[in-house]
């Protein structure tokens, strides 16, 4: 009778373990996605108003994002391209895509 107890509780640990472990998976991707939008939002010092719009799981390696805002200084809209390792939390931000190429537009 022990050891069918022990399988029981065995198996009930395993249960609830795999669902905590699913939803901190959940959480772990909105707190990617939101330390990605954070860091490339600020990488973007030469715009104003800037969003960004982030892939949502990124690459094995990287996170992704889309940052738009306008140009201090300038006018109309730009997009960057925005680059974040996932192991070290770095951005890398590409040069500025005007309007013409991409429709940069707040979401």
């Amino acid at each position: 009778m022990p050891i069918r107890t022990t399988s029981i509780l065995s198996l009930l640990a395993v249960s609830l373990g795999a669902g905590a472990a699913h939803a901190s998976s959940g959480d772990a991707w909105e707190e990617f996605r939101a330390d990605v939008s954070a860091k490339c939002v600020a990488a973007a010092e030469s715009l104003e108003d800037v969003s960004a719009i982030v892939d949502p799981f990124g690459t094995e390696s990287y996170g992704v994002a889309l940052v738009s805002g306008k140009p201090k200084g300038g006018q109309g809209n730009v997009t960057q391209i925005c680059v974040y390792d996932k192991q070290t939390k770095a951005v890398e931000l590409g040069g500025e895509i005007g309007a013409q190429v991409i429709p940069a537009s707040k979401p």
